[in-house]
Order: C-alpha cells, then structure tokens, then sequence
C-alpha cells in the first residue's frame, strides 16, 4: 500500500493501492498517443496549456498549500510561497519558450542550414517529496512547452499531491493522457525506464537513488538529467554585511526545515568576525517559532519522516562526540510526530559527520576559517556541488572566486535559490544537467541538425 501520513501529528491521511501492470501499461499507451499529437502543435499553440495551469495552480493556491503542509509538514507560508513560484515558471515559460525552441540558422555550405529543436517523447520524472509541487513543475513547465509528454512517480509519502498535480494540468486543458501520475512502488522505476515508452528520465533525489537511476537509464540508453543531494557551502569573509549575512542564512538553513538539497548547510566564516556572526546566527535560530505547520506564524514544521530525523540526530551526536560544540537544539522533542529544533553546531572541522555528509534538516554547521583561501578550498573539500554562497563587499574579489567554487550556483550576497530565468543544477554527486532557463527546456529535445542543398 502507498499510505499518506502527516508527519506533524503521525496520524494517517489516505492508502492507496498500487496502479497494477495493466494500469500502468495503460497510463503509457495514453501518454504515447497524446504525446504524439501534441508534438505536432506549434509551440505557440502548446503555451497556453501553461498560462491556464498558472491561473489553476492560483485558483486552488490554499487548498493546494494546505495539502502540501498535511502530507510532509511544510509550514503553510512557504507552501503557499511554492505554489506561487510554480505558477510563475509556467508563466515564463509560456512568455519565453518560443524563443528558446527557435530555429537558429546557420551559415554553411548548404543553400540552407539550422539546428532545430524536436521533443524527445514521454519524458518519466521520478521526484521526492521535499518540494511536491515545484519539483514537478520546475520540469514540466518546460518539457511540455517542448512537446514532450509527462509521467510522474512521486515519493510514496506524498500520494495525495502526486495525483493533485495531475489533477491541475487536466483542469488547465491538457490532452487526456499528456501528464500522469504513476502510484507505483520503487521497484517498478526500473521497468519503467526500460520501457520503450519512455524516452527520457529526470530525477530529483539522494546521490544513491541518482546512481542506481542513471545506471538503468545507461543500460537502456536514454537520456537523463539528475539533480541529487547537496552540502551547500555558506561563505561570511571578514568584510562582509554580518548582520545581514546572519539573517540570511537562517532563511537559507531553516527554510522547509532544512530539507532541501540547496539549502546551506556549512557555514564557513572567517575568524575575524566569526563571534560576531555566531551570536546573530544561534540568537535568530533560537528565535524560529517551531510547532504546528498549520500556523503562519510558524517557522519551523516537523521534518518529513521519522528515519529522516532520526539519521539527522545521528549525525549530530556523532558530530559532538569528535568535538564540535553544541549551540542551540540537538534534541529529540518528545511527543507525536516528527520535529527537530533548529540546531547549531560551531568549530565544525572536516572529518566530522556534519561536514562531510549532507545533513537533510534544521541542523547548521559552523567552521571557522583563518582566511578566504581557506574558505574556499573547505568549501570545494566535499563529494557535492550544487549551490554556493559568498558574502563580502569586495565584488571584484568576489568575482574572482566565484570562478574557483565548486558549484552549478554560485550567489554573492544572497541566498542560493532556483529562478526560472536561471539554469540550476550541479557538479559532482550533486547530478548533472540542467533545470530552468533556456538550457534546461533544452534538456529534453532532439537538437538537431537540418541541412537543405540546393533544388536542382
């Protein structure tokens, strides 16, 4: 059974049984028929589709919020705020993928060349439940402007979302079939990709699920795009903005409790003001309203699964064990549900659990560096490269570093987050390829190559 539970309260919402093989086997046929036709319309005429599901998504923003929050714990602002953004990467899509998916000439010696950009087919996305909405949308958005059909397998604890973000797309007009949802166990993903249904695969997920999904989309040779885990380096030198920068890393570490694969989660920050910034930082954390993710007023939800919590305590006592010191948090609070104050750890050293491993939660780590270089060779001293932070008021010196971080993102002076104008991804075992932006709608199409001689 696939079973939705809220993880604020531990108490069961819904059960799903598995589509069966028949189902499914349906679900494709569908998707490759619809997809057919739909590659045949011009892209103009394929944008509307995404400017009818941003006024959906709008429509239904908190009634879609509040399912959000009820199946992994997300506070209700931010849920709302995920909606939003949804609706605004249909938006630029809409505005901006014509352009994108131009045919582009190119001088050779035929009486006429260009390289031209085809949909690849039904694209299958296997995405987590961090985000249930927005990571699902970030990639469909541009897949089907592309042309391309859809199919989602979402995590099993976010069925409810699963089947609503299906829902959306059918309320905005979609051809039957286009865009579904798989209710089907991870032991299916492998048949899925397999199938020659599928023409490509996205996922959005943990390094290790990543590997095991790139090795089966290799054996079937299909194209992929992974955007896999993350220990975002937050980088304070000694002429930075320290209030502002304090205040900003909070938001940076502790939105959607720290489950993100880009939220910051190593804080290295020179000796010369690393005082200073301790204090702000731990006395803002201290200061997250924590609790019922219903609230507005809350900061700070449960985390979306006990395992999960319970793997982030790990990480933290192991982490004081070898010396690191104990700020603020650290606890397991007792009764239902999943929580986990927001907690700091300083004096954080390489070899320690929480800065070698990704810590998936509200759990900041603080290293204090002697100067910029070091900074930036503790920044690059990990298995992961998707975002990176550098806060200080020499932009030329900035500049400059920016080119040595290891990272698909680097933001100076603010905090890392996706924009649909900007292509996001990462290096190392944070995936490869690209979302948003021209690069990422370009992901899954055929660039292809059209050469035309002469007549006669």
């Amino acid at each position: 059974m696939i079973v939705s539970t809220n993880p604020a309260t531990g108490t069961e919402l819904a059960r799903y049984t598995p589509q069966s093989p028949q189902e499914v086997d349906g679900i494709l046929d569908a998707a490759v028929s619809a997809q057919a036709a739909w590659r045949r319309r011009d892209v103009t005429d394929r944008t509307p589709l995404l400017r009818e599901t941003a006024r959906v998504l709008r429509e239904g923003r908190d009634t879609y919020a509040a399912l959000i929050t009820a199946e992994m714990g997300k506070p209700i602002t931010e849920a709302r705020a995920e909606i939003e953004k949804c609706a605004l990467t249909c938006e630029y899509y809409a505005d901006h993928a014509p352009d994108q998916l131009a045919d582009r000439p190119v001088a050779s010696d035929a009486a006429e060349s260009a390289v031209v950009h085809d949909p690849l087919g039904v694209v299958l996305a296997v995405m987590p439940w961090n985000y249930p909405f927005w990571q699902f949308f970030r990639f469909a958005a541009p897949a089907l402007a592309a042309g391309n059909g859809t199919l989602l397998k979402h995590a099993n604890n976010v069925p409810q979302c699963a089947l609503a973000v299906e829902d959306v797309v059918r309320r905005a007009g979609a051809p039957e079939g286009l865009c579904r949802t798989l209710l089907v166990e991870v032991d299916r993903v492998a048949g899925l990709i397999a199938d020659p249904r599928v023409a490509a695969v996205t996922l959005t997920g943990s390094t290790e699920v990543g590997a095991i999904v790139a090795a089966q989309a290799a054996a079937a040779l299909k194209k992929q795009v992974l955007e896999l885990g993350g220990s975002d380096p937050f980088i304070v030198l000694a002429d930075a903005d320290v209030p502002r920068a304090a205040a900003t890393a909070v938001k940076a570490r502790y939105v959607n409790a720290g489950q993100s694969c880009v939220n910051a989660k190593r804080f290295i920050v020179e000796d010369a003001v690393a005082d200073e910034f301790v204090a702000a930082f731990t006395a803002a954390a201290a200061a997250l309203k924590a609790g019922d993710p219903t609230d507005p007023d809350t900061a700070i939800g449960p985390m979306a699964r006990a395992g999960l919590r319970d793997t982030l305590h790990d990480q933290v006592r192991r982490t004081v064990d070898a010396g690191a010191v104990l700020l603020l948090g650290g606890e397991v609070p007792d009764g239902p549900g999943c929580s986990y104050p927001p907690t700091v750890l300083d004096r954080v050293r390489p070899g320690m659990a929480a800065f070698d491993e990704e810590t998936f939660g509200p759990v900041a780590a603080i290293t204090r560096v002697a100067d910029a270089d070091e900074a930036v060779a503790l920044a690059n001293l990990t298995e992961y490269g998707l975002g990176a932070a550098l806060w200080t008021t020499d932009l030329d010196r900035a500049r400059r570093l920016t080119r040595v971080l290891d990272a698909g993102a680097v933001f100076v002076n603010g905090m890392v987050a996706s924009d649909p104008r900007l292509p996001f991804g990462g290096i190392k075992k944070s995936g490869y390829g690209r979302e948003l932006g021209a690069e990422g709608i370009r992901e899954f199409v055929n660039t292809k190559t059209v050469w035309i001689g002469p007549a006669a």
